[in-house]
């Protein structure tokens, strides 16, 4: 059994800042491929306004082709009680995720911003989704910026348990905290996840960092040390904000599964994943973007320690 969970989220939050849309077919190849390397979560699309988000327009029209590997969940992001009707839908034609996120923010100001709602009005849409998906989806609470946020600055430890308290009294019992522009640190990755995991030891914490300043492995590495085993990750480090909502700065970019998965292996933290499919993987989201992207391993070839001499690259790169 895998040492740890990872979520690959190139198809959701990856695409997610991209302008230019995807190809059906290709993201349900995409997404297929992630399955079959290994990932046992994957995130499949967005049940997302089409006028804000236009890369999740053909939500339904994905999940319909997409083959669906056993074992693995399919997340789909829900952001009001409208998204969770559309996942209901989808799921009583037969062609439903079996995963639903739910998202909250850990600040107003950043909840007016995204999500449209200040933070008691997100609250009580949230309660109204988790009642309406209780026993057809496994849910997951999906708390953002809570080590930061862009508007309000540092935002309050408690106030983030509250949250997830709040989660897990809805019967949400995987739930995800942000570091969404990037500016947690070792140590309060570790406090707060160590004081997430005692206070609350029936929920799988999971954890979302963006590599904004470079620290995104490192400060999943702490995470690591304090008992997190649920990351998501993006082959080659994309995503981010949606390309139209554009907050702190401009910034983006998911730990990058490729380097992410070397490290932990290299550790030996057993990943779960096949790791010539994740490097066939990772050419193939290269080439549905058209461009290099951030992983350095796809550059360099994963450790050659690790692979028994052989060394693997991407891309027709050189290690």
């Amino acid at each position: 059994m895998p040492d740890v969970t990872l979520c690959e989220c190139f198809a959701r939050d990856g695409l997610q800042h991209e302008p230019d849309f995807v190809p059906t077919q290709e993201k349900a190849d995409l997404i297929d491929a992630f399955a079959r390397a290994g990932f046992a979560r994957v995130e499949a699309t967005s049940y997302s306004n089409p006028a804000v988000v236009p890369q999740f327009s053909d939500a339904s029209a994905l999940l319909r082709m997409l083959p669906r590997a056993e074992s693995v969940f399919y997340k789909a992001t829900c952001a009001n009680l409208r998204a969770v009707e559309r996942a209901l839908a989808d799921l009583d034609a037969g062609i439903g995720a079996n995963e639903i996120s739910l998202l909250v923010s850990a600040s107003d100001a950043h909840s007016q911003r995204n999500l449209k709602q200040t933070r008691a009005a997100q609250w009580q849409r949230v309660e109204a989704m988790a009642d309406a998906a209780r026993g057809r989806f496994r849910l997951i609470g999906t708390i953002s910026v809570a080590f930061g946020c862009p508007f309000e600055g540092a935002i309050d430890a408690a106030s983030v348990l509250t949250d997830v308290e709040r989660f897990a009294s809805l019967g949400v019992h995987h739930v995800t905290l942000g570091d969404t522009i990037g500016v947690a640190t070792q140590a309060s990755t570790q406090r707060l996840f160590s004081a997430m995991l005692s206070g609350f030891p029936e929920v799988e914490a999971i954890a979302h960092f963006h590599d904004t300043r470079g620290t995104g492995i490192v400060n999943y590495l702490a995470a690591l040390e304090a008992g997190v085993r649920h990351y998501d990750v993006a082959l080659g480090g994309v995503g981010g904000h949606p390309a139209k909502v554009k907050y702190g700065g401009g910034v983006t970019g998911n730990v990058c599964t490729e380097d992410f998965v070397n490290v932990l292996e290299t550790m030996g933290v057993a990943t779960g994943i096949d790791l010539d499919a994740m490097m066939r993987a990772s050419e193939a989201c290269e080439r549905a973007l058209g461009r290099q992207l951030a992983s350095r391993v796809a550059r360099t070839g994963l450790n050659p320690m690790l692979t028994g001499g052989r060394e693997r690259t991407a891309a027709g790169s050189a290690a």
